[in-house]
């Protein structure tokens, strides 16, 4: 359990009530919602978030976008690269909520052991990246930061610039396939556990959200911008509980497992526990106006390949987004995972698809 004295919250003018309005709206629980594939998770011995290798290189690096901000990344090459050769690289982005040292530097790892060049980005407002206030929502912003590290990559002397690809986790699967439809230089896009943050604020999971609902959220968004521009605290919503009571629902858990814990608990320089995974609550009804399923087949013929588990509470959005999408696609199922599963658990991630599904299409 995360505590904090009060003259820390008071300095963070962070006002629970405040953070937790709203809580239907969710970048990463979905407190108000259940469902029967969501089962109470515990941590497994094969979860390995921080995992780190011997068999490549790691750079810090920092690069602009196209509104001049700056997007924080770790760039990851095989020690055995050949060098004065180009080889394909791969821009692996973050769960919504979370930073690049939550799931996206150990895809970007296990990748680069592949032989592959991956670069795991932290978005705008999170983690090491530019962007005020912190936690803040902003789909396009969002998706940019993955041209932004097209841009980056393709100045890089070990990059092919014509053999990029994308891995998005959770919410930046969403992101990279925005991005995707308006960036052609993504030349494969993969997604895991992917969620459609327009769809699960709009509508929930199994759309369980109604229109009164999501209007009440927006209404409550709009009331805190008054608030906030007259002085007030900023407010925060969604994320990951901090503690579990009897009352907390199996998809709460389940991220609780890996959020609140140390199997992949992570709170940034001059960041708070306190906030973490919580987006603003002003900022996180623009995923209301986010809808990146839309055109999803003018990707085509840039190859997509959908990954979940069978278990996930999640899965309903890899289904739409692959019935949307065009040839050629793949939807893959992994056989007794959950959500958060593949954020982590090294025996159950498909690192064989993921590396067969790259190698066919940019090497």
């Amino acid at each position: 359990m995360i505590t904090a004295n009060a003259t820390h919250r008071s300095a963070l003018e962070l006002d629970r009530r405040t953070m937790l309005r709203g809580a239907g709206v969710t970048a990463l629980c979905l407190p108000i919602l259940t469902s029967p594939i969501a089962e109470a998770r515990t941590m497994i011995k094969d979860a390995d978030n921080f995992y780190v290798s011997d068999k490549v290189t790691i750079d810090k690096v920092t690069f602009s976008d196209q509104f001049r901000m700056k997007i924080a990344g770790n760039l990851f090459a095989p020690k055995t690269v050949a060098r004065g050769t180009r080889h394909p690289a791969i821009i692996v982005g973050h769960p919504m909520g979370a930073v690049k040292e939550q799931s996206a530097n150990l895809y970007a790892t296990k990748m680069a052991e592949r032989g592959f060049i991956t670069l795991s980005i932290d978005l705008p407002f999170w983690g090491e990246s530019e962007g005020a206030p912190r936690n803040a929502v902003s789909p396009d912003m969002y998706a940019e930061a993955f041209s932004a590290a097209a841009d980056f990559l393709g100045t890089q002397p070990l990059v092919d610039k014509d053999a990029i690809g994308v891995i998005g986790i959770c919410g930046s699967g969403s992101f990279a396939i925005s991005a995707a439809k308006i960036d052609p230089r993504l030349r494969a896009i993969a997604t895991v556990s992917m969620y459609d943050m327009g769809a699960a604020n709009r509508s929930g999971l199994g759309k369980g959200v109604s229109v009164d609902q999501r209007k009440s959220f927006i209404a409550a968004a709009a009331n805190q911008r008054d608030v906030e521009f007259a002085g007030g605290r900023i407010g925060y919503t969604g994320g990951c509980t901090h503690e579990l009571t009897p009352q907390t629902d199996p998809i709460q858990r389940e991220f609780y497992d890996f959020y609140r814990t140390p199997r992949g608990e992570f709170t940034p320089k001059n960041g708070s526990p306190l906030t973490t995974t919580h987006p603003t609550l002003t900022s996180n009804v623009k995923f209301m106006n986010f809808y990146p399923f839309n055109d999803i087949d003018t990707i085509s013929p840039r190859p997509m390949l959908f990954i979940a588990g069978n278990e996930a509470h999640s899965r309903e959005f890899s289904e739409d987004a692959f019935a949307r999408a065009a040839e050629p696609k793949e939807l893959a199922w992994v056989k007794g995972a959950g959500h958060v599963d593949l954020y982590d658990r090294v025996d159950l991630i498909p690192w064989d698809k993921l590396d067969g599904f790259f190698r066919r299409h940019l090497v």
